[in-house]
């Protein structure tokens, strides 16, 4: 696979020395994922209300999945590109896929047009995470891996939980427009940060991806997280509507509220994780996650609402620290771009599946019933989590190595 080599091409005066969290490589690369993050997040809420004026409530749901089969199927691909065009090259293509196609949306309206622009946003993004978490993770300490992906996750978070509601406020107050437009600039102003990234050569393919596939240790942890991110997926696309009848002030706070607290939690679950093991977490994350959801059925009470996206937001950022970062651990050296293409695609699927299904479920149950449903279908993630700490048992009991319940 074309990312697995990038880092031993990484040239040595970029890794940073052992127990130091950032380097000058890794502030530059910070600005790629602001990048990313505001061009995803901003309009990945307006684009179902822009949508929904066509007359189709399905349409909502089908933008939303658009964009994340797009995303899923160029992450499981970009290895491939990243060895013909190299890392900066490819995550420059990305930032402008990712930015520029939707000003055409600030002319234009059809329901085909609004399919296109987000297949064509959703494989920039694609190409974006998959060609830059890879070089992110070699470029943090092993030993503080997961405080370290947790600042990522800050960095990339933060951004995240102001466009998200600010995307919903602005596109009620000032029109589509507007929030299309800064969609588009703010990915192309990052393509400044790109060129002073470090060299590295362009590596050949190997085809790690499938052999992450075959993994299973790498399975579980991504697909325990697959199904907290189907949840996300039925929040951000379908909370603007359900709430509808409520003060604006209710989607635009549980907007905001969902991704601040996963951003608080994945910083504190990567501290604790590296001290006491990553597994110990997902239950947690998981519980959290499920009540929160659970919370939003109380469409009609905004207290329950914003609540709800509270704690469902912590456990979501406590899961998504965790299981990327439980899955570094388990790779062997050269397998990072596998880990980076099967977690973003677990991320993407999950949130295109949750937004499919919530579609079919919300025009005939209602919004209610589809948040309470979306709670339970996460309840069978506990059994995965039980699998997975078994398998491990057994693993270390034929090593010889005494089991710990903490350890990753």
């Amino acid at each position: 696979m074309a990312i697995d080599t990038l880092a031993s091409a990484i040239e040595p005066d970029t890794i940073p020395a052992p127990g130091r969290l950032v380097s000058r490589a890794l502030l530059l690369r910070f600005g790629s994922v602001i990048g990313s993050s505001i061009g995803f997040y901003l309009p990945l809420s307006v684009m179902p209300m822009f949508a929904d004026q066509t007359g189709s409530g399905g349409g909502a749901g089908l933008a939303t999945v658009t964009l994340l089969l797009a995303t899923v199927a160029c992450e499981l691909v970009t290895p491939r590109l990243v060895g013909r065009v190299g890392y900066r090259g490819a995550l420059a293509l990305g930032l402008t896929l990712l930015g520029a196609p939707t000003l055409l949306l600030t002319v234009s309206h059809g329901p085909g047009l609004i399919l296109a622009v987000s297949a064509v946003r959703g494989a920039g993004f694609a190409i974006s995470v998959v060609a830059g978490g890879v070089v992110t993770a070699t470029l943090i300490p092993a030993d503080r891996r997961g405080e370290g992906l947790a600042l990522v996750g800050i960095v990339s978070g933060v951004p995240g939980l102001l466009a998200l509601p600010a995307g919903v406020w602005a596109a009620t107050r000032f029109g589509y427009g507007p929030v299309f437009a800064v969609t588009a600039l703010v990915p192309l102003l990052a393509l400044s940060s790109v060129p002073g990234l470090p060299r590295r050569a362009a590596p050949a393919h190997r085809g790690g991806v499938l052999g992450g596939l075959r993994d299973s240790a790498l399975v579980r942890p991504a697909t325990i997280f697959a199904t907290s991110a189907a949840a996300a997926g039925v929040l951000v696309t379908f909370l603007p509507l359900a709430t509808l009848g409520q003060p604006t002030w209710v989607a635009t706070a549980a907007l905001f509220v969902q991704p601040a607290s996963s951003t608080v939690s994945r910083w504190v679950a990567g501290r604790i994780g590296d001290r006491r093991g990553q597994r110990c977490l997902l239950v947690p994350g998981l519980i959290m996650a499920t009540v929160g959801m659970a919370a939003l059925a109380g469409t009609s009470v905004p207290a329950a609402v914003v609540a709800g996206a509270l704690v469902f937001g912590t456990g979501f950022g406590v899961l998504q620290n965790a299981t990327l970062t439980l899955m570094y651990a388990r790779a062997t050296a050269g397998e990072e771009g596998a880990v980076s293409a099967i977690w973003n695609a677990a991320y993407d699927l999950g949130m295109a599946a949750g937004a499919f299904c919530a579609g079919l479920t919300a025009t005939t149950l209602g919004y209610p019933a589809t948040f309470a449903l979306t709670a339970v279908a996460s309840l069978p993630a506990l059994a995965l989590v039980r699998r997975d700490r078994d398998a491990a048992h057994r693993n270390r009991t034929r090593a010889g190595v005494p089991f710990r319940r903490t350890s990753s």
